[in-house]
Parts: C-alpha cells; sequence; structure tokens
C-alpha cells in the first residue's frame, strides 16, 4: 500500500495517558484516552483481570497498578472476547486461571492466528514489545456457556454472556452486590465501536439487557470508566445509536442494490457529523460497514479478517 493508503490507524504513534481508578468497593477501571481498557476486581482473596493489554509488556503496567493498592494474588484472567489486542498480554499476570466462554474458545480455535496477524498490522502501536508475547495463541484453561458465578471469599462475581454483539463470545463481568460491570467491548465510551465481527442485528438487544441489569458504575471497552447511572446509560445509547446507525444505512444502501463502495462512502457522510469526534472513527469505519453489508446481504456470520483481507477491503474502500 502506498504510505497515502495505509490503515488510519498505523500513523496512530501518540502515547496516551493513563488512568487507574477505584469505581466501586472492589472494581477498578484501567483506562487509556480511548485505547483498549482494562477492569480489575479485588476480591477478599485475590484479584480478578478482565481484558489483559495486547503483551505482557504492556500487561505489566497493569500488574504495577494493581501491586500499588493490593499485594493479593491475581488468580483469575477474564477474557470478555477473542480479539488479540485483549488477550495477549495474559502471560503477563500469572494467572491461576483463563476464563473465557466456550463461545470465545471456538473463536480462538476457528480464527485467532488469523485475527493475531491481522490485528497487529493493522494497529501497531497498541502492540507494545510485541516480541513479549509468547508463541502461539492465548487459551482459556476454563470455558462456560451462559454464566458462571465466582466467589472472590464474599464477592460474587458473576460472567455471563447478554447476546451476541461486538463478536458471538461476548462475556461480561458484573458485580451483583454493587451494580458494576466490566463490559468489554460490548459498550464503548467517545470510541467508535469496531463491528469487523459483529452481529448487528443482536447487538441494540445485548445492550438493552446489559441496561435492564441498572448498573450504576461500568468500564467500557474503551473510554472512560462510567461512574454513575446517568454516564451508564449515556454510554448504552451511544453504542446502540452508532450501531444502528451504521446497519441503517447499510441495509437501505443494499435494498437499493448499490455496491459495497458506494454504501461505504454514504455511510461515512451521514455518520460523520454526529460521531466522527469519537476515536478511531476513520479506523474503525471500513471494517464496520463490510461486515454490515455481509450480514445486510444475508452472511449470518462474519468473515475472517486475514491481513490479506484487510488491504484488499482498505484498497477497494479507500483507494
Amino acid at each position: 500500500m502506498s504510505q497515502a493508503k495505509k490503515f488510519a490507524s498505523q500513523a496512530d504513534m501518540e502515547e496516551k495517558k493513563v488512568t487507574f481508578s477505584q469505581i466501586s468497593e472492589h472494581a477498578w477501571a484501567y483506562t487509556a484516552e480511548g485505547d483498549p481498557n482494562t477492569g480489575i476486581v479485588i476480591g477478599d482473596d485475590c484479584v480478578l483481570v478482565a481484558d489483559t493489554q495486547a503483551t505482557p509488556a504492556m500487561a505489566a503496567d497493569v500488574v504495577r497498578r494493581i501491586r500499588e493498592v493490593t499485594d493479593k494474588p491475581i488468580k483469575y484472567v477474564v477474557l470478555t472476547h477473542y480479539h488479540a489486542v485483549r488477550v495477549l498480554g495474559a502471560a503477563g499476570y500469572g494467572a491461576e486461571h483463563i476464563l473465557a466462554s466456550q463461545d470465545t474458545r471456538d473463536l480462538i480455535v476457528e480464527r485467532g492466528e488469523q485475527d493475531k496477524a491481522s490485528e497487529i498490522g493493522r494497529f501497531p502501536r497498541l502492540f507494545q514489545n510485541v516480541e513479549t508475547v509468547p508463541p502461539g495463541l492465548t487459551w482459556p484453561t476454563m470455558t462456560f456457556t451462559g454464566k458462571m458465578t465466582l466467589w472472590l471469599g464474599k464477592l460474587e462475581v458473576q460472567l455471563i454472556q447478554l447476546g451476541r454483539g461486538h463478536t458471538k463470545g461476548d462475556t461480561v463481568v458484573w458485580l451483583p452486590q454493587e451494580r458494576t460491570l466490566l463490559s468489554g467491548d460490548l459498550v464503548e465510551f467517545g470510541a467508535t465501536p469496531y463491528a469487523g465481527d459483529a452481529y448487528f442485528k443482536d447487538w441494540p438487544q445485548t445492550l438493552d439487557n446489559i441496561a435492564a441489569l441498572k448498573p450504576v458504575a461500568l468500564v467500557p471497552g474503551r473510554g472512560a470508566a462510567l461512574t454513575t447511572p446517568e454516564a451508564v446509560s449515556e454510554g448504552l445509547t451511544g453504542t446502540r445509536d452508532f450501531i444502528s446507525d451504521v446497519y441503517a444505512s447499510v441495509q437501505a444502501g443494499v435494498k437499493a442494490g448499490r455496491d459495497l463502495n458506494a454504501v461505504y462512502k454514504e455511510t461515512y457522510e451521514k455518520l460523520k457529523p454526529k460521531y466522527s469526534q469519537w476515536v478511531i472513527f476513520d479506523h474503525c469505519m471500513p471494517f464496520d460497514v463490510s461486515r454490515a453489508y455481509d450480514e445486510a446481504s444475508g452472511h449470518a456470520d462474519p468473515r475472517i479478517w486475514t491481513a490479506e483481507r484487510d488491504v484488499e477491503m482498505w484498497k477497494a474502500l479507500e483507494g
């Protein structure tokens, strides 16, 4: 690809400022101005980490901040979904168990290698010290279907699949005693949802299922931690609106018989006024529209993104 046509993210090299904040009695948020977040639960006897950062070197910064507030062992790592940027740092925690939904494990089997190569190529800054990632993929040591409950001493932590959205394996971490939720990339705040592996028709209902839990605090996949019911509602509404707006525009284009390139340009222009100030808007839109176009054209399940497919798609839409 010529320099001008590289992925929008390859030009994104600016360091982000990290915030580590307590959002409820047992939950903490590691956020970085729109870069991928990590959620932390400090129980009575151990620590749980949800979403690991992209490399063990980056995970070391999360561990350092955890150690500033507790010396309890990090026993659990939860993978909210299979994307490389969320899971490849897992080795950095020395956790006893790596937990994921069975659907997430199935996706790692089916497309983990391709996804790893694709993501590292798309967004190099997010994979700092990529040489610290151990060979191979990150595998869960324990899987569940639907729901699993952990007890960190007397603290109840539920891992729940509330429906498909960002991927088919999405898992949230729910602390019922303090109504705090770690959403993974099902919810974003001030950051463009990546929907290249999404289920557009299901995602809004899954967000409604999150809302039905009535969380008072929430760590989104990207963006600032949401620490009031009003902020949580804003995060859910913003994510739902974006997904619905993309899909409505693409569906109309498909019905009218327009090709992907035309639908992309039209959808980009329609959404730009409302969403272009969100981080990674230019990066996500080609992937999001490509997947929405597939889904609206009858491809029920997302196609695998390979490094080659990434380049072909980017040339077709941005070339």
